[in-house]
């Protein structure tokens, strides 16, 4: 069995990595305290550049496992998805009063899109329901010049937004600086990468998850020092041997389903959502001025299933899959998650012509141990790839 193993736990760079993605308020609880301001964000495409630009902390807005869906039932329709339910609950349900100051929201999916809307609607006809000042960014995601030029109008609203929140100007030089500092956390993520995609991986799918996911929650500064760290104590932790999976679909924010994958035998060696490897896929290029920069870092990373054609993410799921190694890929996507779900025929054709064994979960309930027979289904999985 492998997930987090005995090497990881006694490292005390990753217990502290580990701290941060298990209790996920604790450094913004801090940050506060000593008069910081922090920014939840809903959706990937939130520029955390700009938010540690204004000074001010980009924390991540995440679902509650265990909440009881109060007012996600009593606002939302059933057919938005489980996680996104979740998140919604949090926003409404007072948890946030105290660990975030304001929220920023960008259009990574349609169905947040319609998030920002039923919130700022709520926040108007209840101003006493406690949701924080909200900004929502409507990035265009076609890669043309013209689309370009408009996401940089869209930057500089949203630099507009943040300095009335921080109560200060936002220079180029704060904005450079921010933008360095993100792009050195994702050079050290790149090394924790190079070790968990080696022909003999020494990172575990858990593990990552970890190393990644709480630079969500955490000071970047402090997280690339920590990961840079790490990446030099892990090259010597043991090999792992298993079968090399790559995890497609729905995004993973927490080790669960993970877990039960190193349970059966695979290793994650990489995945395409927003708390994997596509958090660190692309650096700001600093040639460029500093709106522009980002706005490239965002426009231009690998496709996401959410914004995407069926023939873009084709191609983008086999360069990941071919860069991991991976002898397997499993689609994992929850039920009412549909976007995923119209790239995997063409996706698993073309994966499988080329030798790669697939397994598709889809509708799957949230959390993961709500499903019955999930763990026959991944050890199955995992005992038909080998070899």
């Amino acid at each position: 069995m492998l997930g987090i193993r005995d090497c990881a736990i006694k490292s005390k760079t990753f217990q502290r990595l580990l701290e941060c993605y298990s209790d996920r308020e604790k450094v913004s609880r801090i940050y506060r305290q000593n008069g910081g301001k922090v920014v939840g964000e809903l959706g990937c495409d939130v520029p955390d550049e700009l938010v540690i630009a204004a000074g001010m902390l980009p924390v991540r807005v995440y679902a509650e496992k265990e909440s009881p869906l109060v007012e996600a039932d009593k606002y939302l329709e059933f057919s938005f998805d489980p996680v996104i339910r979740a998140q919604f609950e949090k926003l409404l349900n007072g948890t946030y009063k105290n660990e975030i100051d304001f929220l920023a929201i960008s259009n990574s999916t349609d169905v947040i899109i319609r998030v920002y809307l039923y919130l700022r609607e709520i926040k108007r006809e209840e101003p006493d329901k406690s949701i924080p000042p909200l900004n929502f960014i409507d990035w265009l995601f076609t890669r043309k010049l013209i689309y370009q030029t408009r996401n940089e109008f869209i930057a500089e609203l949203f630099r507009q937004k943040l300095e009335e929140w921080a109560g200060r100007k936002i220079t180029d030089q704060d904005i450079a600086a921010a933008a360095a500092i993100c792009n050195e956390d994702r050079a050290a993520l790149r090394k924790i990468m190079a070790l968990r995609r080696a022909k003999k991986p020494r990172i575990t799918g858990c593990e990552a998850l970890v190393i990644i996911g709480s630079a969500f929650f955490m000071d970047r500064k402090e997280h690339t020092s920590l990961v840079n760290q790490l990446a030099a104590e892990a090259a010597s932790w043991p090999e792992i041997d298993g079968v090399r999976i790559f995890v497609t679909g729905s995004a993973q924010e927490s080790t669960d389903l993970y877990e039960l994958i190193e349970k059966y035998g695979g290793v994650v060696v990489g995945e395409d959502h927003d708390w994997g490897d596509r958090f660190y896929d692309r650096d700001c290029n600093m040639s460029y001025s500093p709106v522009r920069a980002i706005v490239d870092r965002y426009m231009l990373r690998q496709f996401s299933s959410k914004k995407a054609f069926v023939s873009q993410r084709v191609k983008a799921l086999d360069e990941d899959v071919d860069s991991a190694g991976a002898e397997a890929v499993l689609f994992y996507i929850n039920e009412y998650e549909e976007a995923a779900s119209w790239d995997y025929p063409s996706q698993k054709q073309s994966l499988e012509s080329r030798g790669i064994s697939t397994c598709a979960m889809m509708k799957m309930k949230y959390p993961v141990y709500e499903n019955d027979g999930l763990d026959l289904k991944i050890k199955n999985f995992i005992e038909s790839s080998k070899g």
